[in-house]
């Protein structure tokens, strides 16, 4: 493959991401949707975890979160992140890096209002990332928060989303003796003009 075809063709990236998720929402048993999403520190130390990816935006990758968490710390403390997407049954990834920005208007209303009641109850009771003393004092929580919000709580105003917008994608696909295709997606900053190079496997 030469030319940009097949899987890699179009000429919007989050057109292309989106394909390819909805193709591996009929394949991969758990979780197509699942990002490994990498922040760092303010001693540049890295952290990595897996997370929820909820919406691929026209020009943005969105995800959501407790803003008290550790990984929303290094969010809004540096301003950038970059994740994965592997889906083990298609044998492709994809791989983006940008500066993000919080979602923390209507859209994580609507998001939150869709979530399981348990869902949204337990949002507001755990602290998430803080030392817990055991799995009971957690559950107390949640049956006390369960009594005071009844069965419609209001979205927390630590709780909501983060918008990743790319200067850098990559599309990869396994290839027949480790000669896999790449093709990386760059811009100089948000909003300027996309420039793709096939890559080396």
């Amino acid at each position: 493959m030469n030319e940009r075809e097949g899987i890699f063709a179009g000429t919007d990236p989050f057109e292309i991401a989106g394909r390819w998720l909805a193709e591996a929402t009929d394949s991969e048993p758990n979780d197509p949707n699942a990002i490994a999403l990498a922040t760092v520190d303010s001693t540049g130390m890295p952290n990595v975890r897996m997370v929820l990816l909820k919406e691929i935006e026209p020009g943005a990758f969105v995800f959501y979160t407790n803003y008290e968490s550790v990984k929303a710390t290094e969010l809004d403390g540096q301003g950038n992140a970059a994740f994965v997407m592997h889906w083990k049954s298609l044998r492709r990834q994809i791989r983006v890096r940008g500066t993000i920005t919080r979602e923390n208007g209507p859209l994580a209303d609507e998001y939150y209002a869709s979530r399981s009641l348990k869902s949204r109850l337990g949002a507001w009771a755990s602290k998430q990332s803080q030392p817990l003393s055991s799995r009971t004092a957690l559950m107390a929580e949640v049956a006390k928060v369960t009594a005071k919000l009844g069965p419609n709580p209001p979205r927390p105003s630590f709780w909501g989303g983060y918008r990743l917008e790319p200067t850098e994608i990559e599309f990869w696909a396994d290839g027949a003796f480790r000669l896999h295709d790449r093709f990386r997606w760059q811009r100089d900053q948000v909003g300027s003009a996309w420039q793709v190079q096939r890559l080396n496997p």
